[in-house]
């Protein structure tokens, strides 16, 4: 039999409903595989070996009563421990939730239970997803596959890293400035970031409340199709949830053709900063969409240079808001409660003994934008430049079905390099962000090697809000052609673990 951790989501859901492998066998396989080798990655925080075990069991004893199986009944799932899950530990990779126990599930939790998913663990990820590295993980970096000795993005590099070991088939992740489709991009993976509402955030731990966005990683576009498809819709415990109709991203998955599509390649992401192999990789995809029939035409979106300088004003300034819950009074750590300090002086010393550096330095930057007298010079100022972001999108989706970019600028960092430079590490987020002000859907998918240095290379695919379809279309179609040229996916030149 072939190994169990090698197949897509899609194909081994159909060994399990036929039959020909029990979804214990590939649950013991990829937890098989966990053992063997997250020693070095450290791709998860806490495996649920049990719960995971519990679930597989319960699936094959569905079939053997003959029930309908869902599409992902049966598959392992890493999740990034962003989510609460019920009598599993959620820590969102900081110091101050060590050992917190949720009582309840996330939306996304519970649809991932009652689809049959088998969740085999909790995910490594930058403390409260501010990063994009992993290294501001409470309990240390992730490595990256390809080279343990750089990052694998972030903030949801534990999730990505999963993928690329192959220690589980499929994740979730959460995207705020790019934090699903930059580990995607690092580790040639493929990541998607729905349209903002698309995905319930209830029960996601807050970030920043209009940026946040929970969303399928996998390692081929049908697979994350089938995920998205199982997490997404309506939920009414989420006031920002959209209360449409799903697009059919799984149809477009397996129907991927870009023939009459009408490209747009943003003219901003490109120039200084850019790595000469991620742009290389990027024009022969672009000339290969024009092969594949599309129309391919230059777009400018000159607002998407303030992006970044805009993100960084609204998402600490909203973190500053939801981090306020963090008080040691009602769950989590708690310092100097010895009867000899005020509820004041426990709260500081708790922040001060639990939050890292990022989430301090993040948490003083929102709370200055948001002060009195600096609220409309900042803060108000970067809104309205989220508003000019936008309207430059609706102009160019006015011309295209779907705009174009590098992922990232560059190819996967060695950990430590950016860890004293917080501007460096902001730059890799430098064509993610726009989605996020803007809350339209974006997918990372892999497009090859870089000449330099032998590690993957994203494109970025960004469509207009709920025509998420089109991602999976574009997606489907690339990844078709580029591994027919390949002769194999890309994961399988990475060096072996």
């Amino acid at each position: 039999m072939a190994d169990l951790t090698r197949l897509t989501a899609a194909r081994t859901a159909e060994m399990i409903a036929s039959g020909e492998v029990t979804a214990v066998e590939v649950t013991e396989a990829h937890l098989a595989r966990i053992d063997a080798v997250d020693e070095k990655v450290h791709a998860f925080l806490h495996v649920d070996r049990e719960g995971a075990l519990a679930k597989a069991r319960e699936v094959d004893a569905k079939r053997a009563r003959g029930e309908q199986l869902g599409p992902l009944a049966g598959v392992p799932l890493a999740l990034k421990d962003l989510f609460t899950t019920k009598g599993v530990p959620t820590t969102v990779g900081s110091k101050i939730l060590e050992g917190w126990i949720p009582p309840y599930d996330a939306t996304v939790v519970r649809k991932l239970k009652e689809a049959d998913v088998v969740i085999l663990g909790k995910t490594n990820m930058d403390e409260f997803a501010m990063g994009s590295s992993t290294e501001n993980s409470a309990y240390g970096p992730s490595g990256n596959p390809w080279d343990l000795t750089r990052v694998p993005g972030g903030s949801g590099g534990g999730s990505s890293a999963a993928l690329t070991a192959y220690e589980a088939p499929l994740a979730i992740g959460t995207d705020t400035g790019g934090s699903i489709r930059q580990p995607a991009a690092l580790t040639g993976t493929v990541g998607v970031k729905p349209t903002y509402g698309g995905v319930s955030r209830y029960g996601m731990v807050a970030f920043s409340s209009s940026l946040d966005q929970g969303g399928p990683c996998a390692r081929t576009v049908l697979d994350a199709a089938l995920l998205h498809s199982v997490i997404a819709g309506h939920d009414e415990m989420d006031s920002t949830s959209i209360d449409q109709p799903v697009p059919d991203v799984v149809a477009a998955a397996r129907n991927g053709d870009v023939s009459g599509l009408r490209v747009g390649v943003v003219t901003e992401f490109r120039g200084e900063g850019y790595q000469a192999g991620v742009l290389q990789r990027v024009d022969e995809t672009v000339e290969l969409l024009r092969e594949l029939g599309a129309e391919v035409v230059e777009v400018s979106c000159p607002s998407f240079t303030k992006a970044l300088a805009a993100y960084y004003l609204i998402a600490p300034s909203e973190c500053s808001s939801n981090l306020a819950r963090f008080d040691a009074m009602r769950y989590g750590l708690r310092v100097g409660d010895d009867g000899e300090h005020s509820a004041e002086e426990v709260t500081a010393l708790t922040r001060e003994a639990g939050f890292g550096d990022e989430v301090k330095r993040r948490v003083m930057l929102g709370t200055y934008a948001l002060s009195s007298g600096y609220y409309d010079a900042y803060y108000g100022s970067a809104q309205k430049v989220r508003t000019l972001i936008t309207r430059d999108f609706e102009r160019a989706f006015g011309q295209v079905d779907v705009l174009v970019s590098p992922t990232t600028p560059t190819t996967a960092f060695p950990i430590g390099e950016r860890a004293d430079d917080p501007m460096a590490m902001y730059l890799a987020d430098l064509c993610t962000i726009p989605s996020n002000l803007a809350g339209n859907a974006a997918m990372s998918v892999p497009i090859g090697l870089a000449e330099e240095d032998g590690l993957p290379v994203g494109l970025q695919i960004i469509a207009p809000a709920m025509a998420d379809d089109r991602l999976y279309r574009v997606g489907a179609a690339l990844e078709a052609a580029h591994q027919a040229r390949w002769g194999h996916p890309l994961l399988e030149e990475a060096p072996s673990l």
